[in-house]
């Protein structure tokens, strides 16, 4: 009789073990961190069209783990001014944001739109 005691004693002391192992790893994971790239106006359209001088935002992004969430686009205000384009990447951690925007690839990328627009990135850590 008390043999079931123990078993059942045992199978509660490892559900709660395991439990708290889980809340453990919750803990220690990293949040996701999402990049904003908020364009306010385009100063100098020709230089923002794809051609073949300029070069393509997709292609470090993708390579370096990020994920297009949104991407231009019909922006709707609820309220104030919308920014002219808005782009939303995410990343798995902020050090993979940062590697991101320090490639060089990516610097090329950045220089165009800082030249041809009044904009701005910021990294975003989530939840």
């Amino acid at each position: 009789m008390f043999g079931k005691y123990k078993i059942a004693l045992a199978i509660l002391g490892a559900a709660a073990f395991g439990g708290l192992a889980v809340q453990g790893l919750h803990a220690q994971a990293k949040p996701p961190v999402d990049v904003v790239i908020d364009i306010a106006e385009i100063v100098d359209a020709q230089s923002q069209r794809v051609n073949t001088e300029r070069p393509i935002a997709s292609t470090p992004t993708t390579q370096q783990g990020g994920k297009y969430l949104a991407r231009g686009g019909k922006i709707t205000a609820l309220d104030g001014t919308p920014p002219a384009r808005l782009i939303l990447i995410a990343f798995d951690s902020v050090e993979k944001a940062k590697a991101w925007n320090d490639s060089a690839d990516q610097k090329k990328v950045t220089d165009v739109r800082m030249k041809g627009t009044k904009s701005r990135s910021f990294v975003i850590e989530g939840l």
